[in-house]
């Protein structure tokens, strides 16, 4: 018998940027009596952040990302995780999988697709990644978080929804975020953070700025987030210059660093951007130059271009083009008011919530159950009796015509016999691809599928 409360897998591992909007998701599923299994890599940035999540399975996966041409390392971690997904989810019959984007994101989308569950994706930047405009051919529903990356994604209809964050994201007291993180209740505070992964850049460029910026603007402090590699350096450089800073190299509680700012130094990933968006923060947005298809820099544009951030090219930044637009935030008081009622366009509150009513929907077969489901978030984190049958029904039905067999499926396998004669070539580098055909199977219809032109489906677009 299946379970009583739908089971969702959530793919959000790799960086910040996927893991802290999929436990956006995770957390509005689970409102609505979902049980969760976050599907996330061994990467210290995804070990830290899961521990936040409460009530919720952790499964770590074996894949890395495909770089500087490690492809028999990526197949393995890929083969590898998808074999963990396929076993986890006959363990517990799957009722969705939801991909966030990033490497981790196909095992779990492909090996839910053999065991006949719905798919779905999320995808937060103006560009999309490589990963999900693979997976867009593949899942059974798309969601965005800018409008321009709609156009981009090979799927029949995409809802622009914005970029989830989670419920502990809103604006805060600053002084008393100030006072729990060591800081001067009273004074302004310049965060300087990369990213989950930190950013020496942008670490460099404002140890370049201190001692400017001590005279300039003396009662100035700092939350300094290095990423793992720059800590004690940067922490020497405060020392030197006689600062108040509290440095760390990642921080979990990231509703106390944007409570506490009173500007932010950043790189422009679209989980970073949805935060500030969130929580008003005014930004000096840094992109990152080596970004897959340069997706910070128009994420920083679109920002820029509204008026809800400044943008500061990495090859055109300067100490003193640095301590300009930090004099002007931090010292502008309308500067700051302007900036933060751009940032009010951006943002999307309603997003975790309409894509977890979008998930329901699917799962429990019509959009009558994904309103019930939409009134019961407030309340006891259990399915009404009526949805459970529904659910029950629903899920039944996917298991039977998984167990036939899908038709459409069966006739172009036909055309897949080369595929897996080229799988038989590769058993020696990676044993298991022989005989994981179902996973195969998969891959190459995706591959054949037609390019669906891309119909813009507009929930709470962004801005507005």
């Amino acid at each position: 018998m299946p379970s009583v409360n739908p089971f969702v897998a959530i793919a959000c591992g790799g960086t910040g940027g996927h893991l802290f909007p999929g436990l956006a998701v995770a957390q509005a599923l689970q409102r609505r009596g979902c049980a969760i299994a976050l599907m996330v890599s061994p990467k210290e940035v995804d070990q830290e952040g899961v521990k936040a999540a409460t009530d919720m399975e952790v499964v770590t996966l074996p894949a890395i990302a495909l770089q500087g041409g490690n492809w028999l390392g990526f197949i393995r971690g890929s083969w590898s995780s998808f074999g963990i997904c396929s076993r986890r989810f006959k363990q517990r019959r799957l009722d969705a999988v939801v991909a966030m984007g990033g490497f981790t994101s196909a095992p779990p989308v492909l090996a839910g697709k053999c065991a006949g569950s719905p798919t779905f994706l999320h995808e937060s930047n103006s560009i999309p990644g490589r990963a999900n405009r693979w997976l867009a051919r593949l899942v059974d529903e798309a969601f965005v978080g800018f409008p321009t990356a709609a156009p981009r994604l090979r799927h029949r209809s995409i809802k622009v929804v914005g970029t989830p964050v989670r419920p502990q994201i809103q604006p805060l007291e600053p002084s008393a975020c100030r006072m729990a993180l060591g800081l001067d209740p009273a004074r302004p505070v310049l965060l300087v953070m990369g990213g989950s992964q930190g950013a020496s850049r942008l670490n460099e460029l404002l140890k370049q700025s201190l001692a400017e910026l001590a005279a300039r603007v003396p009662a100035l402090q700092f939350l300094h987030l290095t990423g793992p590699n720059d800590r004690e350096a940067v922490a020497a450089a405060y020392a030197e210059h006689k600062r108040r800073a509290v440095v760390f190299p990642f921080l979990t509680e990231m509703e106390l660093a944007l409570g506490a700012a009173t500007v932010a130094l950043s790189r422009s990933g679209a989980s970073s951007l949805a935060e500030f968006a969130a929580m008003q923060v005014p930004s000096i947005l840094v992109p990152f130059p080596s970004s897959a298809d340069d997706h910070q820099f128009y994420n920083a544009r679109a920002y820029a271009e509204t008026g809800a951030a400044r943008q500061l090219d990495q090859h055109a930044a300067t100490p003193d083009k640095l301590i300009s637009l930090i004099l002007e935030l931090v010292e502008s008081t309308k500067a700051q008011a302007d900036m933060k009622a751009a940032l009010q366009r951006w943002h999307s509150p309603e997003a975790a919530d309409q894509m977890a009513a979008a998930i329901l929907n699917r799962i429990n077969g019509g959009p009558r159950a994904a309103l019930a489901q939409n009134e019961q978030a407030g309340g006891p984190s259990q399915l009404s009796p009526a949805n459970q049958a529904r659910s029950r029904r629903s899920r039944e039905a996917r298991a039977s015509k998984s167990e036939i067999g899908n038709p459409r499926l069966e006739m172009e396998q036909s055309l897949l016999a080369g595929l897996f004669g080229v799988a038989q070539t590769l058993q020696s580098a990676v044993s298991p691809i022989a005989n994981r055909r179902g996973f195969l199977r998969v891959v190459a219809i995706a591959t054949l599928q037609g390019k669906h032109p891309a119909k813009q489906e507009t929930g709470q677009a962004a801005p507005r």
